[in-house]
This record gives C-alpha cells, structure tokens and sequence, in this order.
C-alpha cells in the first residue's frame, strides 16, 4: 500500500508540473500576440505627417490632415491592411477578406498607372512601397488560407 500512495504522489506532481507548464505556454503565447498586434498597429509605410496649419479639428480633438496624394495612399493602404487581418479597429477582432484586400491592392495598382510621370521622387517612392509592402503581405497571407 506504501507503494500505491507514493506512485500517486508522483503522477499528482507531474499533474502539478504539466499545468504549470501549459499556463507558462499560455502567458508566453499571450505576450507574443500582444507583440504581433503591437508591431501590426505601427505600419511601416505611413509617413509622420505635420497636421495642416488651416485644418479643423475632427471627432476627438485630431486634426484633418491634407489633402494630398499620400493621405490617399495610406487610406487605401490602411484598407488593404484591414482587410489583410494586420489591424483591427480597437476592441474588435482581425477581419480577413482577400478579395477586398486585393481591390484594395489593385486601387493602388492603378493609383500608380494614371500617375506615372506626374509624380514627385518622394510620392513616387511612397507609392511603390505601399505597394510593395501590400502585395508582399497579401501573399503571406493567402499562402496560408490557400
């Protein structure tokens, strides 16, 4: 009988030891999704842009930025990247849907068509990575639902 309770004693410590274990995981998993959605909140194409000197102030205290062909870009960029599942509006799930991100994807496309020759080196180079970064998460993204 001295043998019985001793073996029991071992499994309730590995019981003990595994549970330990698996909110050790749990907490782990945690921080690195806290981090992915931290890292997916900072784009890195959008521009820190100085708020225009005649701008009203919108809902919430922030300024209307200008008017120009990068505020376009990133609006649509932003779309894109809504739809990719890389950001969610606060306290709302990820959303995934590739048809809207590759017409999004393709408004950009074509952004840069009936642009082309009519664009600063500066908003040229800004197009061609919101671009680029599209496309290039668009891929990573379908590759795994297709």
């Amino acid at each position: 009988m001295a043998d019985e309770s001793s073996s029991l004693h071992i499994d309730t410590d590995w019981k003990k030891q595994a549970q330990e274990e698996k909110r050790r995981l749990a907490e782990a998993a945690q921080k690195r999704e806290e981090q992915e959605r931290a890292t997916r909140a900072t784009p890195a194409v959008v521009p820190q842009t100085a708020p225009a000197a005649g701008a009203g102030a919108a809902r919430g205290g922030r300024e209307t930025p200008p008017a120009s062909l990068a505020a376009l870009v990133q609006s649509v960029w932003t779309q894109a990247m809504l739809y990719l599942g890389e950001i969610a509006p606060s306290g709302m799930e990820p959303m995934l849907n590739l048809d809207m991100a590759r017409h999004q994807i393709d408004l950009l496309g074509v952004l840069e068509q009936k642009t082309k020759g009519n664009l600063t080196e500066e908003e040229s180079r800004f197009l061609d990575s919101a671009l680029y970064e599209t496309r290039a998460r668009f891929i990573n993204v379908a590759s795994q639902y297709i």
